[in-house]
């Protein structure tokens, strides 16, 4: 028997009031790490996977893997289904493959200027 989990019992019931420029800027953080868009990728292309694929292919350790997976799920990226002693991982939202295919749209026209910014590991710009 499956057994569907989702977000961690710790969450919250009712959100922390932040301003909507926040919650965006929370979202694109949660975006912003390489290796949690990889797992993104990979669960949009293969549809659901174990947490110990995701660590074959992507080669990299279990525990990485495991906090990047804890955070797509908390954010609402990724669900998690157990199955036995396995849980499995795919996308939890369809407008995660829209969002991602927005994206990669975006950057088809401004690659030059991504790739090459110096302000975007600036520290606090504020």
């Amino acid at each position: 028997m499956a057994v569907c989990i989702g977000r961690s019992p710790i969450v919250e019931t009712k959100p922390v009031p932040l301003a909507d420029e926040e919650l965006l800027a929370r979202l694109f953080r949660t975006l912003g790490e390489v290796n949690r868009l990889r797992i993104l990728e990979l669960l949009l292309h293969a549809g659901e996977l174990h947490q110990a694929d995701i660590v074959r292919i992507l080669g990299l350790t279990q525990g990485r893997v495991s906090e990047h997976l804890a955070c797509l799920v908390w954010c609402g990226f990724v669900s998690a289904r157990i199955e036995g002693r396995r849980t499995y991982y795919r996308v939890a939202d369809p407008a995660v493959a829209e969002l991602t295919d927005l994206a990669l749209g975006f950057l088809e026209r401004n690659e030059a200027a991504i790739a090459t910014c110096r302000r975007i590991d600036v520290k606090d710009l504020s």
